[in-house]
């Protein structure tokens, strides 16, 4: 079993070429820029990962991998756009460089591109693996359409903000590992294990990602601290503030009001109801819930040994 570096390097060797066709460069260029900002590429690693789990890594893999990134970096040009964002990974988002429109319909070529890559897949694995990814496409969508709802509702509960989690961030990791497992071989059972792994540890990603949002370092994470904030989009941290302090008067008109200085008011309110304590205790609920599936599945432990070193990555990052 090889590491997630080993992979990573090497999916980025197969992954770094021009995807698209030269003409016309203003709807193309735009996303050559877009990819060439590179990314964690954890998806499509998860796909190879998978692969390896249970047997050698199978050309198809390469393909569903190749397919899966493009259509990460789709949703991401999208939410870009969603979210009025003005960096992705410390660059400008494809709409602040060129321009909405130009944006959506790169958006749309990068996603028929992803399907253009799947159907280069032998045909006997084809059918179960397309309607894994359509699932999964559709629950990112619906997790998409959530959060953007979320921002208007004054009171999101705790369980209604899991399930959007689930279904934007957490799907997407699960189905990445098990299009792996078909395509390497796993069985039933082990395929729904590791799926169940990469759910649980999606969410604890979010958690981490949430907390970065609000503590991290931005030079580290490329991203405008308190971002989320700004943007009025319910987190993790929010909803435990809005559930758990005297505070809750206060974030509502803070967010109804968009003071200049609301994102140093609001962490305050995080730091006065340990906020940041309580989300790094949830993260390590849900990662240790994630490894307890990924012991039960059976294949010899030191073949699962990367993606434990993986999950532990994952959800300890600064950036």
């Amino acid at each position: 079993m090889q590491s997630f570096e080993t992979l990573s390097k090497q999916f980025a060797e197969k992954f770094d070429t021009r995807h698209f066709p030269e003409q016309p460069a203003s709807l193309y260029d735009p996303n050559e820029y877009f990819l060439k900002l590179g990314g964690k590429r954890i998806r499509p690693v998860l796909c190879l990962m998978g692969n390896e789990l249970f047997d050698e890594i199978i050309p198809d893999a390469w393909q569903a991998a190749t397919a899966i990134e493009l259509f990460h970096n789709f949703t991401l040009i999208h939410d870009d756009v969603m979210d009025k964002a003005p960096l992705r990974r410390g660059k400008q988002t494809i709409h602040t460089k060129y321009n909405e429109s130009t944006a959506l319909l790169a958006g749309d070529v990068m996603m028929v591109k992803a399907y253009e890559y799947l159907n280069k897949i032998s045909s006997s694995y084809l059918r179960k693996v397309l309607a894994l990814f359509n699932r999964t496409a559709v629950e990112v969508c619906e997790g998409q359409q959530m959060d953007m709802d979320y921002e208007s509702q004054d009171n999101v509960s705790m369980n209604d903000y899991l399930k959007m989690i689930e279904l934007k961030t957490s799907v997407a990791l699960a189905a990445s590992l098990k299009v792996g497992a078909l395509l390497g071989g796993g069985g039933e059972r082990n395929q729904n294990l590791l799926y169940e792994f990469g759910r649980k540890l999606g969410i604890a990603f979010q958690v981490q990602d949430d907390y970065l949002d609000a503590f991290g370092d931005g030079n580290k994470t490329g991203k405008q601290i308190g971002g989320d904030i700004l943007a009025n989009k319910k987190t993790f941290l929010l909803i435990h503030a809005m559930e758990s302090t005297p505070h809750q008067k206060q974030l509502k008109e803070l967010i109804k009001t968009n003071p200049s200085d609301k994102v140093e008011k609001v962490l305050r309110v995080y730091q006065d109801c340990k906020a940041g304590e309580w989300a790094l205790q949830l993260k390590n609920k849900y990662l240790d819930e994630a490894l307890n599936h990924l012991e039960d599945i059976a294949v010899l432990s030191k073949r699962k040994e990367p993606l434990r070193a993986l999950a532990l990555f994952l959800v300890r990052r600064d950036y």
